[in-house]
C-alpha cells in the first residue's frame, strides 16, 4: 500500500463487479457488512436483478495506486427510475422536471434492494483513508458529469462518511431505521427483564400466540439451507412484492447464488405448519450485527410475523453473541419489541445550482424534523426506566 507521501494515480469505472477481483474489492469492503462483499453485489448481477435492463447499470468505481493494487472502491448504478433504494426522492424528480429539467439518469451508491446502513466509500485499512475518500469524492462527481446525471445519492452510509462527502459538496439527509442492541444478554429472557412489565407480558402473549398456533419454526443456515428450502422462500417473496410493489426485485437465481456464495451469513427463519412452508424471513450476518431483509408469509398466523422477524432475530442474535439486529426500514410498532429509533444517513451531489440550493433548504428543515422525531419516539421506549 502506498505511503502518505504516494498518490493513487488510476481511478476505474467498473460495468460489471466482476471485472475486479474478489478478494481485492473485500479487502477494501471489510469483513463487517455482507451487502458490500463481491460475493453478494456479484450475486446480484449474475441473476439479473441489477442490471442495466432492470434500471441498474453497474458503474462501480475503482481507485489504484502508482503499483495497480485496489485501495479503493464504490459500489454505484447508472439508474432510469428510483425504485428500490428506499431513499426516496420522487418529489425531486417531479419538482425539477415540472420546471423543465431532467432527473434521470441519476447515479446511486450503494447496495441495491437493501435499506441496510454500511460503508460505501471502501478503503484498503493500509491507504490513506483522507486521501481515497478525497479521490472517491471527486470519483463520484466527474462520474456524473460524466454521464450528464442530475445527480449522486449515497445511501445508508456511515455518519462519517456523511461528513466527509458533505466537505466535498455533497448535501446532508437524515433518516432513521429501528435496531436492536444487545447489553449483554445471555438468555431471551434476560432481555425481557429489561423491559417494563406490561411490554414484557406483552411479548411473552405474542410468541405464546405463535406455538399454540402450532407453527414450528426454524433458523436455518450454511448447508442446512436446501433448494427446497429456496423454493419455498421466493414463493414468500413474491407473495410480498406482488401484493405492495408489484415488482419482484431479487429474480429466483439470486438465492441459489446466495446460497452458493454466502451460504454462513444466510440465516433464514423459516415456517413450517403440517409440515408445509408457510412463512419465512431472510436476514444476513455480519460480524457483531444481524440484518433483517425480506419477509413473505403464504398463509395468515397471528403475530407470526412478530415473532419471525424480530423475536426470532433477538435470539438468535443472543445466543450468537452479536451486539445488535437491524430490522430494516419503517415500523414504529418494532419500538415497543425492543427496537429503538436510529439516525441513518445519506449524501446528496445535485448538480444543478439552482436545483441544490432548493434540496439542501428542504433537507435542512428534514434534519432538524426527522431529529425531533427520534427524541420523542424514544419516550415510547419498552425498557424500565433507570431508577
Amino acid at each position: 500500500m502506498p505511503d502518505g507521501d504516494e498518490n493513487p494515480i488510476a481511478l476505474k469505472v467498473l460495468r460489471r463487479i466482476s471485472e475486479v477481483d474478489a478478494a481485492a474489492w473485500d479487502a477494501c469492503a471489510g469483513p463487517e457488512n455482507p451487502f458490500v462483499s463481491h460475493a453478494f453485489l456479484s450475486a446480484l448481477e449474475d441473476s439479473g436483478s441489477a442490471v442495466e435492463s432492470e434500471g441498474w447499470g453497474p458503474q462501480h468505481l475503482a481507485l489504484e495506486d502508482d503499483a495497480g493494487r485496489l485501495i479503493g472502491a464504490v459500489p454505484i448504478y447508472l439508474k432510469t427510475h428510483s425504485q428500490g433504494e428506499y431513499i426516496f426522492d420522487h418529489g425531486w424528480a417531479h419538482a425539477l422536471e415540472n420546471a423543465g429539467g431532467r432527473y434521470y439518469p441519476k447515479l446511486v451508491a450503494g447496495v441495491p434492494f437493501s435499506p441496510v446502513p454500511g460503508p460505501r466509500l471502501l478503503i484498503h485499512p493500509e491507504g490513506d483513508r483522507q486521501q481515497v475518500m478525497a479521490a472517491l469524492a471527486a470519483g463520484l462527481i466527474k462520474l456524473c458529469e460524466m454521464h450528464d446525471a442530475s445527480s449522486v445519492h449515497v445511501n445508508f452510509l456511515p455518519k462519517d462518511q456523511w461528513e466527509a462527502l458533505a466537505e466535498h459538496g455533497f448535501l446532508q439527509r437524515q433518516g432513521q431505521q429501528f435496531h436492536w442492541e444487545n447489553q449483554g444478554y445471555e438468555t431471551f429472557d434476560d432481555f425481557l427483564a429489561a423491559l417494563s412489565s406490561r411490554k414484557r407480558k406483552n411479548i411473552r402473549k405474542e410468541r405464546q400466540a405463535v406455538v399454540d398456533a402450532g407453527v414450528q419454526i426454524r433458523a436455518l443456515s450454511g448447508d442446512e439451507l436446501k433448494p427446497e428450502h429456496w423454493d419455498a422462500f421466493y414463493g414468500f417473496y413474491r407473495d410480498t412484492t406482488d401484493r405492495k410493489w408489484g415488482w419482484d426485485y431479487l429474480k429466483r437465481g439470486f438465492f441459489d447464488l446466495l446460497q452458493e456464495r454466502l451460504r454462513e451469513k444466510v440465516v433464514l427463519v423459516f415456517c413450517e405448519y403440517g409440515g408445509m412452508p408457510v412463512a419465512g424471513a431472510l436476514n444476513l450476518k455480519g460480524t457483531d450485527t444481524l440484518y433483517g431483509r425480506n419477509w413473505g408469509a403464504l398463509a395468515r398466523f397471528k403475530n407470526l410475523h412478530f415473532e419471525a422477524c424480530y423475536y426470532q432475530a433477538i435470539e438468535y442474535a443472543i445466543n450468537h453473541g452479536l451486539k445488535r439486529v437491524e430490522a430494516g426500514a419503517q415500523g414504529q410498532h418494532k419500538i415497543q419489541r425492543g427496537y429503538l429509533p436510529k439516525a441513518t444517513y445519506s449524501a446528496h451531489y445535485i448538480a444543478h445550482p439552482g436545483f441544490r440550493r432548493a434540496v439542501g433548504d428542504f433537507l435542512r428543515r428534514e434534519r432538524e424534523a426527522v431529529d425531533e422525531d427520534i427524541e420523542i419516539l424514544m419516550d415510547y421506549s419498552p425498557f424500565r426506566k433507570n431508577g
